[in-house]
């Protein structure tokens, strides 16, 4: 599992290298993103949770509190910990193993880790 914090330009640029890298291997994995703030308890429990899952996607993690995020500040701060899995939202308030196990594996049967190659 792969944590990253940091402003939406950065993630985007990062995104895209991880789906590069990804496309150029055989397994793809998806990108679970972690909306979140400084302190969140739930946030850190929510982690703990996944940590089993680690090897089966990347976890970025944007901080809705930083400048660049105000719109996701605006949406989600009463309901942290929010997940998104490859960019829809999946979960809230707490991580939900089944709900996650079910999508992830969607995506495995699908074998694209649900990222699509440009066209």
């Amino acid at each position: 599992m792969l944590w990253f914090q940091g402003n939406s330009m950065q993630l985007a640029k990062y995104s895209f290298q991880l789906l590069l890298r990804n496309l150029s291997s055989k397994t793809l994995l998806p990108v679970l993103t972690l909306f979140t703030k400084d302190p969140c308890p739930l946030c850190d429990e929510a982690k703990e949770t996944l940590e089993p899952y680690k090897n089966r996607f990347i976890l970025q993690e944007v901080d809705i509190t930083l400048p660049e995020n105000s719109a996701w500040y605006e949406r989600y701060k009463f309901d942290i910990p929010v997940f998104h899995l490859n960019g829809q939202f999946l979960m809230m308030h707490r991580a939900d193993i089944s709900k996650l196990e079910k999508q992830l594996q969607k995506l495995e049967q699908q074998g694209t880790g649900g990222w699509r190659a440009p066209s």
